[in-house]
């Protein structure tokens, strides 16, 4: 406690809550992971290109949808999640039986909103 007490003193944050907090159950169990209501494809994308597609698809979804994305990019396995962390959408982790990787997750209310031009930033407050 007087640690973290001393950090704050000199600035410092204190460490981000660990991933689970941030996983479904399904994620951290053998649960199946529910249908897709949106699926995105982004064989053969980038992340960066990803998360421009997966940002707009669903840009007008409902809160809650479970969306299914297809990426082959080999950092998508973290990106996403990091990505879910960052904007307040829950990762349900990789989905089974498909031929190509495909991660879901689920649409949160109050999602925060990332920069067009930039979805690894969110958008400035007051902006």
């Amino acid at each position: 406690m007087a640690a973290e007490t001393a950090g704050e003193e000199r600035g410092e944050q204190a460490a981000p809550p660990p991933v689970e907090r941030y996983l479904e159950p399904a994620a951290m169990t053998a649960a199946p992971i529910p249908a897709a209501d949106i699926t995105v494809d982004g064989t053969g994308l980038l992340c960066v290109t990803l998360l421009l597609r997966l940002r707009d698809r669903i840009q007008d979804a409902q809160p809650g949808a479970v969306v299914h994305v297809i990426a082959t990019d080999p950092a998508a396995p973290l990106d996403l999640p990091a990505w879910c962390h960052m904007t307040g959408h829950t990762y349900l982790g990789p989905t089974s039986g498909h031929d190509e990787p495909v991660y879901a997750l689920r649409l949160a209310v109050g999602a925060r909103p990332t920069r067009a031009d930039a979805p690894w930033h969110p958008v400035a407050k007051g902006h």
